[in-house]
């Protein structure tokens, strides 16, 4: 057995911005259901950035998978905030080192033209939330995709 290839598709690895509110829709509807361990999110104070290395569910590959009756995919993805003034963070226990996030959605709201709180909505009532003086995130596949472990595309019960 081998992992899905960049080639099986002809298709290149996510490289997206959002720099407003609808720019980070976008984003949150390729990001929803990425899970991450929560040792893999950071903040540097220094630099304002925020990242997060979670691995994301190609939900851009969902319909041809299931048309073609392969596995659906996963794809290791480095998620960035620049303008980070501050984090916050309720529902998580920072120091359970062994925890997995599961991402639910992303928000901005706007506080004046250009600031405001971007939220991670976690699963399990969890969230984080970056106070940015402006909007700027980014999205960027970092590995080549390989079968989702679950081998199912994520559902969810409303």
């Amino acid at each position: 057995m081998t992992d899905a290839r960049f080639e099986d598709g002809a298709e290149h690895p996510l490289r997206l911005i959002a720099q407003d509110a609808e720019g980070l829709g976008i984003l949150a509807a390729l990001l929803q259901d990425a899970v991450f361990p929560i040792t893999e999110m950071r903040f540097a104070k220094t630099r304002r950035r925020f990242a997060l290395l979670l691995n994301r569910f190609r939900w851009e590959d969902r319909a041809a998978a299931a048309a073609a009756g392969r596995k659906f995919e996963r794809v290791q993805s480095l998620l960035v905030f620049e303008n980070v003034m501050s984090v916050r963070s309720s529902g998580i226990d920072r120091q359970d080192r062994e925890t997995i996030l599961s991402l639910l959605h992303v928000d901005f709201v706007a506080t004046d033209e250009v600031s405001g709180v971007v939220t991670l909505v976690l699963a399990g009532d969890g969230a984080i939330a970056l106070e940015v003086e402006a909007l700027d995130a980014s999205l960027r596949d970092v590995t080549r995709p390989y079968f989702a472990p679950s081998g199912k595309a994520p559902a969810h019960d409303l």
